[in-house]
């Protein structure tokens, strides 16, 4: 009877969550209920975890709770901690969920809510919460290796060289866009820098607690840091009213830029139960607290998503990025469905935190599940508000017009009503001087956000909910950038280490100092450039960003497959396969069309003859003639750099057949590094 309870519970849970994909996906010319969005999510990864992520773990990995893992092996008491599964859920959440589940779906809902809903599901499922799984089992199994190693070691030189310089390459890159996203979310908001730079004391309380005053107390200790946390946040908005302590907390964006700096090196150097994970932790109770309460909002105001199905924009023509729905709508949204990020984590960090192998599908597959639920809400916040709003907070003033009344003029025409006044009442409720033009996602999601809150707990509150949803951007993305430096320490020692050994142990103090000054030395150059210069430098990276990212995917996706193909599971490498080939298509495509498109809103070089024709015909004032002289080069430089990276991605592909064909064939390879068998002494942690 239990049995047949339970199966039909899961037939409940299927029906409902059909029920809600289908609705959401066949609805056409009207407005639709939000709450249908998280029952999809909500019965989407509750059936994907249960059946799907628990398949692939028994039957294809083969997880064995039984094997002694590297943070058992290995620990000392630096980088390899066996440490309680919640906190390591904690941290590797935390970690892998930055800016891009907030803004992506954001920026991405001009095309419309459905085409970023069907992705953000079923890349999910199918292809991020399987490349995190699988990734953090592989390394896992190679005493916690790196990404780049894993791939040298497996591939050989050709493509563990171009996966490893590729892959580093790529890390400082997002890294610095991270940086830079934080350093403009916390300018000038002294309720988000008070409320982040506490958060670091309180962190490193409760690591001490846990480890040296009461060990083993998980829940004391995050009863503390909890307690601690909700009074930072507290205290926060108590700072930003007090004209002495605001003025404290309130800087340009290069003093931040220095701290972002420091704190980065510290992340990496430190021990990891004294600052990085304990932070990740505790960032974690603000992050699904925030996206659980607003999802009780939603389920009781139930607010109507605005935003259409499908907009006329899908063409390319849209006014907050250029490019059609294939391929950007899978570059724009990359975290949330599948991000190479995320490879880096699970290869990083977190298998080097693990204590039993049975917490990798929880670790793994379900936290990008969670994350890309996190998606789901971003996508609902912004599409709750009037598609003109939307439209007239996202969009730049070069495209709708610099002056309100034009901006408005320009919307409206799109057949997306807004109004003057509008704007004006929304900002002054927000306790922002204007909306218009407020580009990047963030604002309108925290608009959005703000919305929703109002709704369903009072509007008297719009301005301390709005800088609240600021504050917590903020938060979300700072905990991505600290264990991104750590993880890129890792992958720079093992580069190293392949040619001096001494450089490639992971907690040797003077590599430790050495590699960790050397990684935030080259994102802190990107993200100082980019502080000074908000024409050029980092900004202009900021395209490369989804597109580097979706090819850190394919590169992660890629050495799984060779692994599964090495292993003698031939008729399971669809798993991997299937996402991978995917990949390839979409930033293949996108790589080309950023590199030769004739658009000058999505070519790199055709923006730069763009400029350089409006250089030579003296058009341009003499301020702008410096600007476009610096944009010229960066344009230039994205032009490389994308070509460079799927020329890494196409070395590694055609390595990875190269070597599976060998394999099969019978002929000598490299063989698998898999490490030896250890029973495990550890139990219950």
């Amino acid at each position: 009877m239990k049995n047949l309870l339970g199966k039909l519970v899961w037939v409940i849970v299927a029906v409902a969550g059909a029920a809600a994909v289908g609705g959401i996906a066949i609805n056409r010319g009207e407005s639709i209920n939000a709450l249908w969005f998280i029952t999809a999510a909500v019965c989407v990864y509750a059936i994907a975890y249960r059946f799907y992520a628990a398949w692939i773990a028994a039957k294809v990995l083969v997880i064995d709770e039984t094997r002694a893992t590297p943070a058992e092996r290995f620990d000392n008491g630096r980088d390899f901690v066996p440490t309680n599964k919640w906190i390591v859920f904690g941290h590797h959440f935390a970690a892998i969920a930055g800016p891009g589940p907030l803004v992506g779906p954001t920026l991405a809902a001009q095309f419309g809510y459905l085409p970023g809903t069907l992705w953000i599901l079923i890349g999910g499922v199918l292809g991020g919460c399987v490349q995190d799984m699988v990734t953090l089992f592989f390394s896992m199994r190679r005493d916690g290796r790196s990404l780049g190693q894993m791939a040298r070691d497996e591939l050989g030189p050709i493509g563990g060289v171009a996966a490893m310089v590729g892959t580093l390459a790529i890390m400082i890159i997002l890294i610095a866009v991270l940086g830079l996203v934080v350093v403009n979310a916390m300018k000038h908001s002294p309720w988000a820098t008070s409320t982040v730079a506490a958060t670091i004391p309180i962190a490193m309380i409760v690591g001490f607690y846990m480890r040296s005053i009461r060990p083993g107390r998980v829940l004391e200790g995050s009863a503390l840091g909890v307690i601690l946390l909700l009074l930072a946040v507290a205290g926060g908005g108590w700072v930003d009213h007090h004209p002495a302590l605001r003025a404290i907390f309130d800087h340009e964006g290069l003093a931040l830029a220095w701290c972002v700096i420091i704190y980065g090196f510290a992340a990496a150097i430190l021990p990891v139960w004294l600052l990085l994970a304990p932070r990740d932790y505790l960032s974690t109770f603000m992050k699904l607290g925030t996206v659980i309460l607003l999802a009780i909002a939603i389920a009781v105001m139930q607010p109507q998503v605005k935003m259409p199905a499908l907009t006329q924009f899908i063409d390319g023509t849209g006014p907050i990025f250029g490019g059609s729905l294939f391929p950007f709508v899978f570059i724009t949204i990359a975290c949330g469905a599948i991000s190479g990020f995320h490879a880096l984590i699970a290869s990083g960090t977190t298998p080097k935190l693990l204590a039993s192998e049975r917490h990798i599908r929880m670790v793994g597959y379900g936290g990008m599940a969670l994350e890309s639920f996190v998606a789901i809400m971003a996508l609902v916040a912004a599409t709750v508000l009037d598609p003109g709003v939307y439209f007239a907070i996202n969009s730049p003033a070069g495209i709708v017009g610099a002056e309100a009344a034009q901006a408005v003029a320009t919307i409206s025409a799109w057949g997306f009503p807004v109004t003057v006044e509008q704007m004006e009442t929304l900002a002054r409720q927000m306790g922002e001087a204007t909306l218009f033009a407020r580009t990047g996602g963030a604002p309108s999601l925290a608009v959005g956000m703000a919305s929703i809150f109002g709704s369903a707990f009072g509007n008297g509150l719009l301005a301390l909910w709005y800088h609240f949803a600021i504050m917590f951007e903020a938060v979300f993305i700072l905990t991505t950038l600290d264990a991104g430096t750590r993880v890129g320490r890792f992958m720079l020692q093992d580069m190293l280490g392949n040619i001096f050994p001494k450089l490639g142990r992971t907690s040797w103090t003077p590599s430790v100092i050495l590699t960790s000054a050397i990684i935030v030395g080259l994102w802190g150059y990107f993200l100082y450039i980019g502080v000074i210069d908000p024409n050029g430098g980092v900004n202009l990276l900021w395209p490369l960003f989804g597109i580097s990212n979706q090819l850190l995917a394919a590169i992660a996706l890629c050495v799984a497959t060779g692994i599964l193909i090495k292993s003698g599971k031939l008729k399971h490498i669809w798993i991997t396969g299937l996402p991978l080939v995917w990949l390839i298509v979409v930033t293949t495509t996108a790589s080309w069309q950023k590199i030769f498109s004739d658009d000058v809103r999505v070519g790199f070089l055709a923006a730069a003859q763009d400029k350089a024709a409006k250089l030579a015909a003296g058009t341009l004032s003499p301020g702008d003639v410096e600007v476009a002289k610096q944009l010229i080069f960066n344009l230039h430089l994205d032009a490389a750099l994308t070509a460079f990276f799927v020329l890494t991605l196409w070395i590694i592909v055609f390595d990875m057949l190269r070597v599976s064909a060998r394999h099969l064939a019978g002929k000598p390879v490299l063989p698998l590094t898999e490490s030896p068998y250890i029973p495990s002494k550890l139990a219950g942690i």
